[in-house]
C-alpha cells in the first residue's frame, strides 16, 4: 500500500477525526481512570502533528508533539486505525515526528503510555525508546510509563 505522511496543526480536521477514535479507545481502555489521563490530552498546546494518508485520502494514522522544555518534545495523540496496525504505520508516524524534533533543534523525546497499551509499549522499544523515571505529572501513576530517546 502506497503511503504519504504530512505535517500539519492540531486544528487539521483529519487529526480531530482520528483523536477522536483514539479518546474512545482510550476510554475503553483506562476506564476509570480515563478521566485523570483526558486533562493531559488537550490540543491546545500541539502545534506539530503528522498525518498518515492511504493511497486514496483517507487519514489512517496519526501522531503528534508538543514542546516541554527548550530541547525536549512530548509524543503525544499516537493513532493508527484498527485495519491498518501491523503495516508499519506507527513507525513512520513517530519516525517523522522525530525528523522534524531534529529539524527544530530538539535534542530529545519523551513520552508516556500506559501499561493497559502493550502495542504502544513494543513500538516505542523497538523504536530505540528507554524506560526512565516517570515525570511530571506522572510521577507516582502506577498504570503510567515513561520513555525517552536521545535525538542528538
Amino acid at each position: 500500500m502506497r503511503m504519504r505522511l504530512t505535517r500539519t496543526d492540531s486544528k487539521d480536521p483529519d487529526f480531530l477525526r482520528l483523536v477522536e477514535l483514539l479518546d474512545a479507545d482510550l476510554a475503553e481502555r483506562d476506564g476509570e481512570d480515563n478521566a485523570f489521563y483526558s486533562q493531559y490530552n488537550g490540543l491546545e498546546q500541539i502545534r506539530h502533528a503528522v498525518l498518515c494518508y492511504a493511497s486514496g485520502s483517507e487519514a489512517i494514522g496519526c501522531g503528534a508533539m508538543k514542546q516541554v522544555a527548550p530541547a525536549t518534545m512530548e509524543v503525544k495523540r499516537m493513532y493508527v486505525l484498527p485495519g491498518h496496525r501491523g503495516t508499519g504505520i506507527a513507525t513512520r508516524v513517530l519516525r517523522e515526528l522525530e525528523n522534524w524534533a531534529s529539524d527544530l533543534k530538539m535534542s530529545r523525546i519523551i513520552l508516556e503510555t500506559g501499561k493497559r497499551q502493550p502495542e504502544a509499549i513494543r513500538l516505542y522499544e523497538k523504536n530505540g525508546y528507554l524506560r526512565t523515571e516517570n515525570f511530571e505529572p506522572y510521577v507516582g501513576v502506577h498504570n503510567s510509563l515513561c520513555f525517552e530517546k536521545q535525538l542528538i
